[in-house]
């Protein structure tokens, strides 16, 4: 996964790696310069001081040269490494299926693509590329203090083992606790995200404490999740600090015995204590990569959840005219993990150029209906056909058949933007006597004018600032702009009264001449002029006909139509 995310970067890396080695290698000749220093001026040759003082010098601008190039690549390369994971992440979250985005909270799947991914980001920058100096600090400088005093070295030695032991045991155990804090904060951002978008909700039914206390009950908790992993740190820093102090304890001590006994020079023995310093920082730091892997971990599994997860499959590749006779045999679907079937044996035919019209009470699988026809659900095989014009929906490219069919719901979404745009937003370029037009055909253009900025204004996240009638007619002009061959309007014109519903629907018809249109709805006033209409109730055609023909019958229609007309 990170040599897959790291894509495009890894030559800064590369360069990270090369200018960390550098810096490395620098610092581990400063002691030994000085060493070698204090044991000629005790020998009574201090005019060698003026070279070595140069050479430490020297040492010093190059490795601050080279430690600011190896930062600078450290965060080309990083920085890069965070536009393609969220490059990736985004261009994979758009291809994934319908039914996907109904199993995973819209603020989980932003937090894993924030939070975890800062997270990485912090891994990689902070830790992965320190691992490689960590290692050379390690063993070069064991080297060079074998160099010096062989039994010393393997007492300082002894020390890695058990640092090593210890990060690996609190890696399990800040890996879960990371874990739990990563899920919860997914949770704590869908409520907040929900109670943002839901401000109206909440407000207009004076629920503002009862979710003030919902969002606290789930912060403590977080907070009490974070707490834990903070005890797990501060116990893991303390015991790494402690042993890190020991060591140097230790070395310290058994070093002046050993000067004290002539088996060092005072010089050898600076130097030795320098190196030890040296290897102690790279091991601390060592167990500080092994403790922070475990939150990486974490978060690069979530983040593999999103990219393994499988992309809506298009098997087919056909692109023929759609419009012809939209026909569905023996439609039988539920929902994944419900065993209850929400089309049971539909049989329908939606007449090419025509106007069809679908009567049903909630849940009858109107809906449904419609998602299958633009596959945003895929129908499963033996379970039925659609077909247009003759051709099973499951050979038409899915591309294809979506920019061809235009889809209207009865809660439209806006996006945050002006209206001008929410209208042209199903097309590549629009001018705006185009937009003007669609929105005339929508019966929007009376009401856009009427506000502050006419089409250039911003309308909100979720088009607050306006109505429920106006977004759906600014939905309605938005299919209407791309003209498709296929309209379907889902009980798209609920929140307009039904005087705008029949100038709706009459300009809409003429603006529609020649597209297959679907009229969904409860109300029968808008289906009456339909073609055919199909009454439908748990997944079944119960009565169909024209308008004239339902009303003949004493059946639901009729009821219905005398309900709403009396």
């Amino acid at each position: 996964m990170i040599i897959r995310l790291l894509k495009g970067s890894g030559v800064y890396f590369a360069l990270t790696v090369i200018f960390t080695a550098a810096v490395t290698l620098l610092d581990l000749a400063g002691p030994r310069i000085v060493g070698y220093s204090v044991d000629s001026l005790l020998s009574g040759k201090p005019e060698l001081l003026p070279l070595t003082a140069a050479a430490v010098l020297l040492i010093a601008i190059a490795a601050a040269a080279f430690r600011y190039l190896a930062q600078i690549c450290n965060a080309r390369g990083t920085e890069g490494l965070v536009k393609r994971t969220r490059d990736l992440l985004y261009s994979h979250i758009v291809r994934l299926p319908f039914s996907w985005y109904q199993e995973v909270h819209t603020g989980d799947i932003i937090q894993r693509c924030t939070s975890d991914v800062e997270t990485i980001k912090n891994f990689i920058s902070e830790q992965l590329s320190e691992l490689l100096r960590i290692i050379m600090l390690i063993v070069l400088s064991l080297v060079f203090m074998a160099g010096i005093h062989t039994r010393l070295t393997l007492c300082a030695a002894l020390m890695i083992p058990v640092v090593v032991l210890y990060s690996m045991y609190f890696h399990g155990r800040m890996r879960s606790a990371f874990l739990k804090a990563d899920v919860e904060e997914g949770k704590l951002s869908a409520i907040a995200q929900e109670n943002l978008t839901g401000i109206r909700v909440v407000r207009a039914f004076g629920r503002e404490n009862y979710e003030r206390k919902r969002f606290e009950k789930k912060n403590n908790s977080y907070t009490e999740m974070w707490v834990e992993l903070m005890r797990l740190g501060a116990v893991f820093w303390a015991a790494n600090d402690l042993i890190g102090w020991l060591q140097i304890l230790i070395i310290v001590a058994l070093g002046a015995y050993f000067c004290v006994g002539g088996e060092l020079s005072a010089g050898d023995y600076l130097a030795f204590i320098s190196y030890n310093i040296m290897l102690s920082r790279p091991v601390r730091n060592l167990g500080r990569v092994i403790s922070e892997k475990s939150k990486a971990d974490v978060s690069l599994d979530r983040i593999r959840f999103i990219l393994d997860s499988t992309v809506e499959e298009d098997g087919g590749a056909l692109r023929p005219s759609l419009n012809g006779d939209i026909l569905l045999k023996d439609i039988h679907f539920s929902y994944a993990g419900d065993t209850k079937e929400v089309l049971n044996g539909l049989n329908m035919k939606l007449k090419a150029g025509g106007t069809t019209g679908i009567l049903g009470a909630t849940g009858s699988g109107k809906s449904t209906l419609m998602y299958l026809l633009d596959k945003l659900y895929p129908l499963p095989e033996g379970q039925g056909e659609i077909s247009i014009g003759g051709v099973d929906i499951r050979d038409i490219d899915t591309a294809y058949l979506r920019n061809n069919t235009g889809f209207v719901l009865q809660e439209p979404y806006l996006f945050s933007g002006t209206l001008a745009e929410n209208i042209a937003v199903s097309v590549d370029e629009a001018d705006k006597e185009l937009i003007a037009e669609a929105a005339e055909t929508s019966m929007l253009s009376e009401a856009a004018e009427r506000l502050d900025h006419g089409y250039d204004t911003f309308v909100g996240e979720r088009g607050v600032t306006l109505s429920g009638g106006q977004k759906q007619r600014a939905a309605i002009a938005r299919m209407l702009i791309k003209r498709p061959q296929i309209c379907i309007f889902d009980d798209s014109l609920s929140a307009v009264d039904a005087q705008t519903d029949l100038k709706i629907r009459r300009s809409v018809t003429k603006r529609t001449k020649g597209s297959t249109v679907i009229l969904i709805s409860h109300r029968v006033m808008t289906l009456m002029n339909a073609d055919r209409i199909y009454v439908m109730d748990k997944g079944r055609i119960l009565e169909e006909g024209t308008h004239e023909e339902l009303i003949e019958k004493d059946g639901i229609y009729r009821v219905i139509y005398e309900l709403q007309t009396s």
